[in-house]
């Protein structure tokens, strides 16, 4: 499969094309990041191509894609303390200053984050951290992949 995906992150999660998919949620796609230097990094893309904002949504979609957001943090949450005793806790963030459509970031925080950065905004990690190839996604993250989905999973049978 060619990166093409990274064009139309949305357009290639509802084509299936999206390799970075976890699950289908109610109003948008559980992704896992394309970088992950704070393991478990997610992100959940809403689901229509032409949204840029939440406020862009109706009433009930919005309330859906915020509640989609919960669940992802809380299987990344419930993951990630299952996978790494330094856990500490997620940030939800919907920015929406680079890309134009509407996504929301899921970020987990660990105690062993240096110490002038754990407890600031993740965006303040030196720039290298995006592109430095020992981040990226890759099959080393099958395990926090699959524990995230299973949590997802989890959360759907216990909230519906």
């Amino acid at each position: 499969m060619t990166d093409d995906w990274r064009e139309d992150r949305i357009g290639s999660a509802v084509r299936g094309e999206n390799p970075t998919v976890l699950r289908r949620l109610e109003a948008g796609f559980a992704v896992i990041g394309d970088v992950q230097f704070l393991p478990g990094y997610s992100v959940l893309l809403a689901d229509e191509l032409d949204v840029q904002r939440l406020s862009d949504l109706p009433k009930p979609k919005r309330m859906s894609f915020l509640s989609d957001m919960d669940r992802l943090g809380e299987a990344v949450e419930r993951a990630c303390r299952r996978l790494d005793p330094a856990f500490r806790r997620v940030n939800l963030e919907i920015l929406g200053n680079t890309d134009s459509f509407l996504h929301a970031h899921v970020w987990p925080r660990f105690d062993w984050e240096p110490g002038e950065l754990v407890g600031k905004p993740v965006w303040l990690y030196p720039s290298e951290r995006w592109s430095d190839e020992r981040f990226a996604l890759g099959s080393q993250h099958d395990a926090l992949r699959q524990a995230i989905g299973v949590e997802l999973d989890g959360l759907s049978l216990t909230t519906e």
